[in-house]
């Protein structure tokens, strides 16, 4: 079992949506794509018919070719909210011809005790949790989620989770779109970055792997000479994600903790930002700031407060600001060729 995309390119009139790229997701596999809105509408639109590639094909196991081959968890629920969380999952039921239990996706979603309630009279993540019910009760063999936890509660989370494992013990492919790295990281397998650039993967490592790492047994590994490694490690969870310097828009210190910012999203890094100013240094990175690191590759505007007062404003999707001092105001100049 697996969905395929094959050369998968997506044009709209003049504007490239994504460039070519080639992704496999087979069975038990939990596969994440992180991009931006339009591209997760697009490939949502794809997979969904509405719409067809530019180039490339989208291919389907010979074992999927059949109807509702595709299960959708859409961002916005979708359903009725007239009805009570059990006519819900029945009507689900009925209208799929499904064999699967009510009463077991009631378990699985913790909801029994809500089931005479209606949906209206729900909250947002017990919402989403009849959402997953439903997609359950549909039984698909590819699952193709949308944000699926953006905005739960804890309790629904750890659901959801629990959902993903049952998922995999059960040979489904699972597909997850999201703009939300944290989320990627902490449900897939495996995770992407979708964007002009093409399919990325996001380097992930679990803890074992340093622990089997750490472990080399003596001989194993004949050590010639030092690797210059470059990325950037932060730890979301109980893995750890490695960034490439260029995709960082600026790093802050806060409290003792240093933080990457990343399109908006902001992950903790072991490292002091004396350690990255040293390693970030060739990749034209600039200590504006004692508390402030900005790649001054993403770095937009300059802006003047007052006369002691400056700030750099960023390129990125929340258009950010990072402060500049005095004394790196000088240095910026200098560096720019600037009087």
């Amino acid at each position: 079992m697996t969905l395929e995309f094959v050369n998968a390119e997506k044009r709209i009139l003049d504007s490239l949506i994504f460039p070519s790229f080639n992704l496999t997701v087979n069975k038990g596999q939990v596969v994440a794509v992180y991009s931006s809105v339009n591209v997760r509408e697009q490939l949502i639109h794809l997979l969904l018919g509405k719409t067809s590639l530019s180039h490339g094909e989208i291919r389907l196991d010979e074992s999927f070719k059949q109807t509702n081959c595709a299960g959708f968890l859409f961002l916005h629920h979708g359903l009725y909210e007239r009805l009570s969380v059990i006519e819900m999952l029945r009507f689900t039921k009925n209208l799929y011809t499904s064999e699967v239990s009510v009463d077991d996706m009631l378990r699985m979603v913790q909801l029994n005790a809500k089931r005479a309630v209606k949906i209206k009279q729900l909250s947002f993540s017990e919402q989403k949790r009849v959402q997953f019910a439903c997609l359950l009760i549909q039984n698909p063999p590819i699952f193709v989620l949308e944000e699926p936890d953006q905005n739960m509660d804890l309790e629904s989370k750890r659901i959801y989770q629990s959902i993903l494992q049952h998922l995999r013990a059960a040979g489904k492919v699972i597909f997850i779109l999201t703009g939300n790295l944290e989320s990627a990281v902490t449900s897939a397998d495996t995770v992407f970055q979708l964007d002009d650039n093409g399919l990325q993967s996001i380097q992930l490592k679990t803890d074992e792997d340093e622990i089997d790492e750490k472990s080399d047994p003596i001989g194993m590994v004949e050590s010639t000479q030092p690797v210059r490694f470059e990325k950037i490690p932060t730890k979301v969870n109980e893995k750890i994600v490695l960034f490439n310097p260029p995709e960082i828009d600026y790093i802050e210190s806060n409290e003792g903790q240093t933080f990457l910012h990343i399109k908006g999203e902001s992950f903790p890094c072991i490292f002091t930002l004396t350690e990255l100013e040293e390693r970030l240094l060739p990749f034209g990175f600039f200590r504006c700031h004692r508390s402030y690191i900005v790649n001054l590759q993403k770095v937009r505007e300059v802006v003047t407060w007052t006369r002691n007062s400056y700030s750099l404003v960023l390129e990125d999707l929340p258009k950010s600001t990072v402060p500049l001092s005095k004394s790196k105001m000088v240095e910026l100049k200098e560096m720019l060729g600037l009087k």
